[in-house]
């Protein structure tokens, strides 16, 4: 195992064991690399590559800290991976949307709370009929957002907040290319939120599969007659 890869592990068991605790400062770093049987070079690149997915907090003249390991943190690194995603790669990302989102929307049926249901139907209220592409791409990813966070499963809202960006492309020129994609996404929205409204979980996941999987199999026809037009 590369010397790095070993002082990773040896930090991660420490935080893992519960020696390191959310918010804990690390020991000095001479102490630290005596201790756990490194260099002092291993033990900086190691913890380089700990703050660079979220796990450290590196704070010049104060020290290194252990973050507050929130899945929305630590989630951060997917956001960073999925942005160096490749055009062949959008359906492998809609693919998992498509498991992922009428799970939360049948979470979000049982437990979101009347609160956060009305004010879902505000974001879809407060789009205009004459609103322009941006916005409604923006609107879509608010309206999804706020059911992956309805589903009140922080891991999962954070994967889908990963896996949005990459699928926002794809979405933009479904909108511009596509008779009629516009007003079908606004109605499969609804259909969403009346499930949810109706506390129905079988029905808001059923809606949620029709509205994913519309975006996947217009993608695969594209793909397949015209060659990629997300590049």
């Amino acid at each position: 195992m590369p010397v790095t890869d070993e002082a990773i592990e040896k930090i991660k068991a420490m935080i893992v064991s519960g020696e390191l605790r959310p918010g804990s400062r690390l020991p000095r770093e001479a102490d630290l690399a005596e201790r756990l049987g490194l260099s002092r070079n291993s033990l900086r690149e190691a913890v380089k590559a700990l703050s660079l997915i979220r796990v450290l907090d590196v704070r010049q003249g104060d020290g290194t800290y252990v973050t507050s390991l929130e899945p929305n943190l630590l989630m951060d690194a997917l956001g960073f991976v999925v942005d160096f995603h490749q055009d062949d790669t959008v359906l492998e990302f809609l693919e998992v949307r498509r498991i992922l989102e009428p799970a939360a929307a049948a979470m979000a049926a049982r437990v979101m709370s009347d609160e956060d249901i009305t004010a879902l139907r505000e974001v879809l209220d407060g789009l205009s009929d004459d609103a322009t592409l941006q916005e409604l791409i923006d609107n879509d990813l608010e309206f999804h957002r706020r059911i992956a966070a309805g589903s009140g499963n922080t891991v999962l809202c954070s994967l889908i907040d990963g896996l949005s960006g990459p699928t926002a492309r794809a979405r933009i020129w479904r909108g511009l290319t596509e008779e009629g994609a516009v007003e079908r996404t606004r109605q499969q929205h609804h259909a969403i939120l009346d499930a949810i409204t109706r506390r129905a979980p079988d029905l808001a996941h059923s809606w949620a599969t029709v509205h994913v999987a519309g975006v996947e199999q217009w993608l695969r026809d594209t793909l397949g007659t015209a060659g990629s037009p997300l590049g």
